[in-house]
């Protein structure tokens, strides 16, 4: 793309462009300039294609006796008994915080006041876990997320913020256009999130160039490294070699979805960088990473098919048989956590249990729910254009009473 576009990775910006970024820091739109020679690097179905094609070379699977679906993979997976156990709090018996219908104003004030109590006597994670697993309350989600995530903001995190700040003032990188690019193609054209656009130029380009970030890599199991490049004119030269971007992140189609909603919880530009970095480093990363691990984006595609396999076997056939694959429809939801995909408040309250529960398994739970939830339209088509223009649009869907009515089942 570098070469294609004749732009450099990275170079010094000019007094004058300082200058301008520097006093358009809240509108980040008019530097952005033209756009049309940049395309997405990747996006879902390419990501989906790669993963599809992995294998064991130790393992030789007999097709004959089992059909694993599109992943190839065994990767061992909770069960949908071990699932029920592990979400045991959103049975159908339990009052959710954010289940709508069956919260009273009573319940919601006695909900507030404990959440209250477990923050201001500062108790451990696990506490404030546990209390999570109910739902957050939209006026505390954020002191929620924070604890959670063992976030305490501070002097420190104002000066880290304005020194990425000053990266980005002071260096521009090719990367920028693929995020300018991807908010202009994703949140701009969302009806909720395209007022929070400026906003995320600023998250995007600070991420960008946050070096620890590379922590990800350190803490993968897979072994995976960022991807690299060479000074200038030193290519090949090992010791010249530098992370690139400085983040070690190439991002995707759909990339600034995964930061956009965290907008309506926090207010400060400060605060919001640093949830969204934590969240990121911690659950997001996996999305997107090649691993084995079964909290990673292979485990959780393998579990959404075993998962349809028990629960509705009767479905999962007449899919095979016509020959449509769910996970080519689930993939995308997964990959964005369901970003862009479900209304607002109900993405906050999916990514309360994540936080809760510490796991991404309940992408994978939802992605399930939702096929089993539209199985009576799904097993009268037998073509696959009709079967994914039943799920072209998932955004009416109550998250909550949707898991209590698939686990309680």
């Amino acid at each position: 793309m570098c070469t294609e576009v004749n732009l450099p990775l990275a170079r010094r910006r000019n007094e004058s462009e300082m200058r301008s970024v520097r006093r358009h820091w809240n509108e980040l739109g008019h530097i952005s300039g033209d756009l049309n020679r940049f395309r997405p690097v990747y996006s879902a179905k390419d990501f989906l294609d790669v993963i599809c094609v992995l294998v064991n070379p130790n393992l030789k699977i007999d097709e004959a006796f089992w059909n694993p679906g599109l992943i190839k993979i065994p990767i061992v997976t909770k069960s949908f008994v071990e699932i029920k156990a592990f979400y045991s709090d959103l049975c159908p018996n339990i009052i959710q915080y954010c289940s709508d219908e069956t919260f009273n104003e009573a319940k919601e004030e006695e909900n507030i006041k404990l959440a209250l109590q477990i923050l201001e006597k500062k108790l451990n994670i696990k506490s404030v876990r546990e209390y999570a697993r109910r739902g957050c309350p939209s006026s505390l989600r954020g002191k929620l997320w924070s604890a959670m995530l063992n976030i305490e903001h501070s002097n420190w995190h104002v000066t880290y913020f304005n020194y990425l700040k000053q990266n980005v003032i002071d260096f521009d990188l090719l990367v920028d256009n693929l995020y300018f690019k991807d908010v202009k193609l994703t949140a701009v054209n969302d009806d909720q999130l395209f007022v929070f656009e400026d906003y995320l130029y600023q998250m995007l380009l600070l991420f960008s160039r946050d070096t620890y970030v590379q922590s990800c890599f350190t803490a993968s199991a897979s072994g995976c490294q960022p991807t690299r490049s060479f000074i200038k004119k030193k290519s090949g030269v090992e010791e010249c070699s530098v992370v690139y971007p400085p983040n070690g992140i190439i991002p995707f189609y759909g990339f600034s979805m995964l930061v956009a909603p965290m907008c309506f919880v926090f207010e400060d530009p400060v605060h919001l960088y640093f949830i969204f970095r934590q969240f990121y480093i911690k659950y997001f990363f996996n999305l997107h990473h090649i691993s084995a691990a079964p909290n990673a984006i292979i485990g959780l595609c393998v579990l959404f098919e075993s998962l349809l396999r028990q629960v509705s076997s009767e479905l999962w056939f007449h899919l095979q048989d016509i020959q449509v694959q769910p996970l080519r429809i689930a993939f995308k939801w997964m990959m964005r956590a369901f970003s862009g995909y479900l209304a607002c408040n109900q993405l906050l309250a999916l990514w309360d249990r994540i936080l809760a529960y510490d796991s991404l398994e309940i992408l994978a739970v939802l992605a399930v729910a939702i096929f089993v939830l539209r199985k009576g339209n799904v097993l009268k088509e037998s073509s696959e254009t009709a079967i994914e223009a039943i799920f072209s649009d998932i955004s009416s869907i109550k998250v909550i009473p949707l898991l209590q009515f698939f686990l309680g089942s």
